[in-house]
């Protein structure tokens, strides 16, 4: 039962402490939407996504009045097209990708994710033509992103997938290199992919999901940030301690949400993802959070080891509050969304090679990380491949979203605005890798992945 007392305190979190509900997303299987023409397809997908997130945004909208609760983004995540669109002929998939646009701006929702394909273990024809298809596909829609899962624990890293990905996104940053590259903004490459992600870009909807289904992330590093400040110069046993409670107070709220949202649409509630996110605005930061440990910077000697700290301490609180957490659930990394990432990335105390360190404990990985536009696709596929690496050997889900600018260099910066936010070009090495990325082939799964 949620008492008097916990309404009024969660009320002072939505209005001075940054807390909201960062997406309701509705997961659409479109299973039933292959067809044998890419015509007879992306109709049936339309009018299925029409059909299934018509009142998404309005019930959304109702429930964040009733409750007075902050919901930024309404959100589609959708079965990966590359699955869809395999029986249908196309040789090229950019049609599949205007048509999930079409729906998403018809339904209003704010991104719509999905343009997706499963490589970890090898490619499909269907892979194939999907990953040729990106570097168009997101330079003529506005709201759908695209995400590719090259490597697991079980299967190992795909690592011509990996050779492959650097030279789309080099390709993804030309062909939108008149708005800095946006395209890549809206492209992530995965090890540990989750089916239940409500996050963009990497939401989809699994092959394991339901027909249609209920996913809620939250936010809130400001809360938790909040809640430290009334514990400063307290051992770090009491700061794990107060960071679950708060955590817990934030998963109570989505979960009432989530909650609300299943039953008003009639749709089953999937998931709470507990993830930290940032935005742009000050006070909603996860680099200031990191700092109120008691660290001079981001990025300095310690961040490791406080992000490991909250991260866990965020899982242990949501997963008390609610029985059906999922997605990515942690602390969020990501330089351009995050006020004192850039801050840090600026000043210098904030370096790839560091945040390649963060990446083995937070939520995902490289995230939203802009490098100078002449950076080479083998060394784009360097840095993935690594990530690739700290996923698949360490259980757990990693991410590459890079932003390769085109016509700019370290000391520039790059404006996306919205959430998407601005990002200093960061700094990256450029020895090469060409030969090492040149031998393709797959990178064996390690040996805890024999565990059945």
């Amino acid at each position: 039962m949620i008492t008097d007392y916990e309404v009024l305190e969660t009320m002072h979190m939505f209005t001075e402490e940054h807390l909201d509900i960062r997406t309701i997303t509705m997961g659409i299987s479109l299973m039933d939407c292959a067809a044998s023409t890419p015509e007879e397809s992306c109709k049936r997908i339309y009018d299925k996504i029409m059909r299934c997130a018509g009142k998404l945004v309005e019930t959304g909208e109702a429930i964040s009045r009733k409750y007075n609760v902050p919901i930024i983004h309404k959100r589609i995540s959708v079965t990966p097209i590359s699955i869809v669109a395999a029986a249908s002929g196309a040789k090229d998939y950019t049609m599949f990708a205007q048509t999930l646009d079409r729906a998403a701006r018809d339904c209003g929702v704010n991104f719509i994710g999905g343009f997706s394909a499963l490589v970890q273990k090898g490619y499909t024809e269907s892979d194939k033509i999907l990953i040729d298809s990106i570097p168009e596909a997101l330079a003529v829609t506005e709201n759908v992103c695209s995400s590719i899962n090259l490597a697991s624990t079980r299967s190992g890293i795909n690592m011509d997938a990996v050779r492959d990905m650097g030279r789309i996104i080099k390709k993804t940053a030309e062909r939108t290199a008149d708005r800095d590259a946006l395209g890549c903004a809206k492209l992530v490459v995965f090890a540990n992919a989750p089916e239940d992600n409500p996050f963009m870009a990497g939401a989809f909807l699994g092959p394991g999901e339901p027909e249609v289904v209920i996913n809620v992330g939250i936010s809130g590093p400001g809360v938790v940030k909040h809640a430290m400040e009334s514990v400063r110069g307290e051992d770090l046993g009491v700061v794990a301690e107060t960071i679950k409670k708060a955590a817990f107070k934030i998963t109570r709220v989505g979960e009432l949400v989530a909650r609300e949202a299943s039953e008003r649409l009639g749709v089953p509630f999937g998931i709470i993802d507990l993830s930290l996110a940032p935005t742009p605005a000050v006070g909603d930061s996860v680099a200031r959070l990191l700092e109120e440990f008691g660290l001079e910077q981001c990025g300095t000697w310690g961040t490791t080891a406080a992000l490991a700290m909250l991260n866990d301490a965020v899982k242990k609180g949501g997963t008390m509050a609610s029985s059906f957490v999922g997605g990515l659930s942690g602390a969020f990394i990501p330089v351009s969304e995050d006020e004192g990432m850039i801050a840090a990335a600026r000043s210098g105390s904030l370096l790839l090679e560091k945040l390649e360190a963060m990446t083995c404990v937070c939520s995902v990985g490289l995230d939203m990380i802009a490098i100078p536009g002449d950076t080479t696709a083998e060394t784009i596929s360097g840095i993935i491949a690594d990530e690739m690496a700290l996923g698949t050997f360490n259980n757990k889900t990693t991410a590459v979203r890079i932003i390769p600018v085109p016509g700019k260099g370290v000391g520039d910066s790059v404006e996306f605005g919205g959430l998407l936010g601005m990002a200093p070009i960061m700094a990256v090495n450029n020895s090469s890798c060409k030969a090492f990325i040149d031998r393709g082939g797959r990178i064996p799964a390690p040996i805890h992945s024999m565990r059945n």
